[in-house]
């Protein structure tokens, strides 16, 4: 009798353990949707998305947003409980190009901050940068190196320190 109750239960194992699983051509088309620009166009995917992946699929609509402010990069998510989430690389130029707070001979100040202090010192623009893109800048003092900040508005840049 034990043996007849649990056979029911094996056969339906399979059915269980298979999940509907999103077709990665729909995330591809979702991208493009996006973007307004086709695969392999500037602006678009880079590539398709890994037709590996074993996404579960998403019981609400799939969420697109723009990751980073060079927007080169679009985050898809299931915004569902146990959701999943990945990043579609894109080709070229991303959305339309951020205006730069600081252009390059600007001056600016240089703030250096960390957990519980904070410095500033007067610098100078080595790159043109958007709000939040990482430029090159040099302190004012004589023999100063160029160094890497990240541009905060215009006329301040940040370093921030552990």
């Amino acid at each position: 009798m034990k043996r007849l109750i649990a056979l029911p239960l094996l056969c339906a194992a399979p059915s269980v353990r298979a999940q509907a699983l999103v077709d990665p051509a729909a995330i591809d088309s979702a991208v493009a949707a996006f973007t307004g620009a086709e695969q392999g166009l500037p602006g678009g995917a880079a590539a398709p998305v890994d037709r590996r992946l074993r996404l579960a699929a998403c019981p609400v609509p799939l969420a697109l947003d723009w990751y980073g402010v060079r927007r080169d990069t679009v985050t898809v998510s299931c915004r569902a409980a146990g959701g999943w989430r990945l990043f579609v690389p894109l080709s070229g130029a991303g959305g339309p190009a951020a205006a730069p707070a600081i252009i390059r001979g600007d001056a600016v100040t240089i703030s250096a901050s960390g957990d519980g202090f904070a410095v500033s010192q007067p610098g100078e623009a080595l790159e043109a940068g958007a709000i939040g893109a990482w430029i090159k800048v040099r302190g004012s003092a004589a023999g100063s190196q160029p160094l890497r900040a990240r541009v905060i508005r215009p006329g301040l840049v940040g370093i921030a320190l552990p």
